[in-house]
């Protein structure tokens, strides 16, 4: 055991040798510092299950990522859209371990187009940590290759050191064994992953003109809108999501269109102390990029939570698709009804000096996307870890952000939303409308999917 841990604090030192502004600014706490194994050698076996295993593997692989995607980004550093991250890291991470799982069994044939997995070689033992270590590693090369050569040299020696541990558990024979399959998942799930579309190239994106539509606030390209050309990943996801328009466009002061304007504009005036905190907050730039905060959020529910490896990969799983088929539909949604954000609005019908508190996104006003990612994601995170789930979130500690608490993810996610009204980028109806889609697309995966046998 001493050894082990000995090991296991060179994980510790790679990951903080290498982290951005020398770990003063660390953007979550979590159980790394005291990562410590559930097997040894004369416990392994064929029969021996990914629930004797703990979730640390899950956890320093999750707060990887967010450092490689921490805006600003350093010069040289690729970023990846956090839901494709989230979604095919999850897969893996869960095909990587599933065989350890009785009751549970591969998505292959449930998700779009997801090949069959490789199989495991029957009557041999196999490591499960290793595995899903092994999957890991090479998914983030596959799905960052342009980052930092600084990000490439981590990858490897957090790999690297994990696997030293893992080699005090396990004949050389039965840990080679499982890195080779951890490794195999990766590749036919990478594979895969290139094939969704997002790899498309497409002319710029011309926004249509009239009244009550979008008109870019940036000079920079739109934000993904060419949604509707990428691959779901779970077949029918969108069904139901439908979304109730907001009332029709006018510039008439007694219109309801108006009135829902003028809420944000008179909002703006008579924000609180802790209303700004949360805009400030929820704002992703700086911070961890659209969606980003999410693979926080996971991270540190899992640290407080220290689930066995079987429900770590089970939630990695289920956040990752509900946060990528939410991503798609509200950004397929955007560029239908383009609608205009209040900043056009305003500076045109009401107030021309008027400001938001925080920059608009260089997207259209409706749904909101985080409004409709929070819905889905932190409904998994409920599923997944129980509604009344009392967390403070670190996440921007680096910023200088104070901790934020909840409860239950149904708060969270209500200050997620509400966030966005405050920061003068939606309009509260499209904030709680977009809830109720997201939590629609996440109930549509968990009653499509079956996860176990």
């Amino acid at each position: 055991m001493t050894k082990n841990l000995f090991k296991l604090a060179t994980v510790f030192a790679v990951l903080s040798l290498f982290n951005f502004a020398c770990q003063k600014d660390r953007e979550v706490p979590t159980r790394e510092e005291e990562l410590s194994t559930t097997t040894n050698k004369s416990s392994s076996g064929h029969l021996q299950q990914a629930k004797t295993f703990g979730s640390e593997v899950v956890t320093v692989w999750l707060n990887m990522q967010l450092s490689m995607l921490r805006i600003p980004l350093p010069i040289g550093t690729g970023s990846q859209a956090t839901e494709r991250c989230q979604a095919y890291c999850g897969i893996a991470a869960y095909e990587a371990v599933v065989n350890g799982m009785p009751a549970y069994q591969s998505l292959s044939g449930q998700l779009n187009g997801l090949p069959a997995m490789p199989a495991t070689q029957p009557g041999k033992a196999y490591h499960w940590a290793a595995s899903a270590n092994a999957a890991l590693a090479e998914m983030n090369r596959k799905l960052f290759p342009t980052t930092a050569e600084s990000n490439k040299i981590r990858i490897n020696q957090v790999e690297d050191s994990l696997k030293a541990v893992y080699a005090n558990d396990v004949p050389d024979e039965t840990l080679q064994r499982s890195i080779v399959f951890g490794k195999e998942v990766a590749t036919r799930v990478a594979t895969w992953a290139a094939s969704d579309g997002s790899a498309i190239i497409n002319p710029p994106y011309v926004a249509p003109v009239g009244p009550g539509l979008w008109i870019p606030t940036s000079p920079t390209p739109a934000v993904n809108p060419y949604a509707y050309q990428r691959r779901r990943i779970v077949p029918g996801s969108e069904n139901g999501t439908a979304l109730v328009p907001l009332p029709p466009y006018s510039t008439n002061p007694s219109s309801d269109f108006y009135a829902m304007v003028k809420e944000v504009y008179d909002v703006s005036f008579t924000l609180t102390t802790d209303q700004k905190a949360m805009a400030d907050y929820f704002k992703d730039v700086p911070g961890y990029g659209p969606g980003g905060g999410f693979i926080s959020v996971l991270s540190q529910a899992l640290s407080l939570a220290e689930p066995t490896l079987d429900k770590a990969v089970l939630a990695y799983a289920k956040v990752g698709l509900s946060q990528h088929e939410a991503t798609l539909t509200l950004f397929v949604d955007k560029y239908i009804f383009n609608t205009i954000r209040p900043v056009t609005y305003i500076r045109a019908v009401i107030d021309p000096t008027w400001l938001t508190y925080i920059p608009t996104p260089n997207h259209p006003e409706f749904p909101s996307g985080h409004a409709t990612t929070n819905g889905a994601v932190l409904t998994m995170m409920s599923n997944s870890f129980g509604e009344n789930f009392s967390m403070t979130l670190h996440t921007y500690d680096y910023l200088g952000y104070a901790p934020r608490t909840y409860n239950t993810f149904t708060a969270m996610g209500l200050d997620m939303a509400n966030s966005r009204l405050y920061g003068g980028l939606h309009y509260r109806a499209t904030c709680e409308r977009s809830l109720v889609q997201g939590r629609k697309v996440a109930e549509n995966i968990l009653s499509t999917i079956e996860f176990k046998k």
